[in-house]
């Protein structure tokens, strides 16, 4: 298949492009570079780019192709803070734009990345796709609009399919550490450790950013009449955990001293989600990484690449650090598109590489994925 993938070096498109071109997919990228200078390892991640911005893509950019994977976004509910407009015209406007374009082209296929963040605060109750939508920021809300959306865009010769992602975790050439997980194994395995911001209550859902990967995998070639128009949840319907339970289960599969801290308390989002029917109606699709596997997998190569506080601190896997830096040192307008000198040397530049960060570890990702093994505590 010929496949555009937008948001290619990010935390989920630089893992599954190299899964994607394993399975001899012909595989196209979309990417403004905003974080290209933390990826970990890009040799995999040579892929002919239609364009940089997903506001300039253009009809021509997407005749021929098979299927659409959209994962660009301002991509978290911290990184909403941006604006709600900016927010909107990136997540929604451009989503909307884009999938109109593809549909116009005549690209059958059109996968979204959405969020279970649209769910806001439900509670202790367990939602499956039909569940209240209930956004409570600007990132779920553009979530919650691009879904509505592309739905209305569907018909016999468009197929749109809504992934849902849980909160993400584990290793990733794009690492980021500012996911709820990631956060506090990399607080452990650089400080040792567990620091628990606020009273811990907050439900989340939680997926490994390979099953991420294997969803959308299963997706695309799953038979058309099992995912038209369809909205899957993405995880592990037993992978839905408190914050403390999170929090106390690193500090028990790793060494570590517990802490607490005040604090998150202006996130009130709460929610705990079904996850059953992708492996219900896609047969193909099993997630194979539980939580537990997942932290070990994020101390084991966190402690063996060499990670310190200071990565812990950079810009560099912090999505809205990098931001903030770009902006300081003027590199980015207001829009968040590159400034034009800036803009221009990249072009120039071509394929030059961007410097590795101090932290090297390499992607330990397994296309089998890990063994299972239970793990009271």
């Amino acid at each position: 298949m010929r496949i555009l993938v937008t948001g290619c070096y990010g935390y989920i498109g630089s893992l599954l492009v190299p899964r994607l071109l394993a399975q001899r997919h012909q595989v196209f990228g979309l990417d403004s570079g905003l974080y290209r200078n933390s990826l970990l390892d890009d040799d995999q991640l040579i892929v002919p780019c239609v364009a940089e911005d997903l506001r300039d893509v253009t009809r021509a950019d997407l005749a021929g192709l098979d299927a659409v994977i959209h994962l660009a976004a301002v991509s978290n509910d911290p990184l909403g803070r941006v604006g709600r407009e900016l927010t909107l015209d990136i997540n929604t406007r451009a989503t909307v734009r884009l999938a109109e374009l593809s549909k116009q082209a005549g690209v059958p296929r059109f996968l979204f990345a959405s969020s279970c963040s649209l769910y806001g605060n439900a509670g202790s109750a367990l939602l499956d796709e039909d569940g209240r939508v209930s956004p409570l920021t600007s990132y779920a809300e553009s979530k919650a609009l691009a879904e509505r959306n592309l739905a209305l865009l569907a018909n016999e010769n468009f197929s749109p399919t809504i992934l849902r992602n849980a909160t993400a975790y584990g290793v990733s050439p794009g690492l980021r550490l500012d996911l709820a997980l990631n956060e506090l194994v990399a607080n452990v395995a650089t400080t040792g450790r567990v620091v628990l911001r606020g009273d811990g209550l907050a439900w989340r859902p939680f997926v490994h950013v390979e099953d991420i990967c294997r969803a959308f995998e299963a997706v695309l070639v799953a038979p058309r009449q099992s995912v038209h128009n369809r909205t899957f949840n993405i995880g592990r319907t037993e992978d839905n955990y408190r914050l403390g339970e999170l929090a106390e289960l690193v500090h028990h599969l790793v060494p570590s001293r517990m802490e607490f801290e005040p604090g998150n308390g202006a996130d009130r989002r709460s929610y705990r989600v079904d996850c059953s029917r992708l492996a219900r109606e896609v047969p193909g699709f099993r997630p194979r990484w539980t939580i537990a596997e997942g932290i070990e997998q994020m101390y084991e190569t966190f402690r063996a690449g060499g990670m310190t506080r200071a990565d812990l601190d950079s810009d560099r896997y912090d999505r809205s650090r990098a931001l903030r830096a770009h902006v300081a040192a003027g590199r980015l307008a207001v829009d968040l598109r590159w400034r034009p000198d800036i803009a221009a040397a990249r072009l120039n530049a071509g394929t030059e590489r961007h410097p590795r960060p101090s932290f090297r570890a390499t992607n330990t990702s397994s296309c089998a994925g890990p063994a299972s093994r239970d793990v009271s505590w």
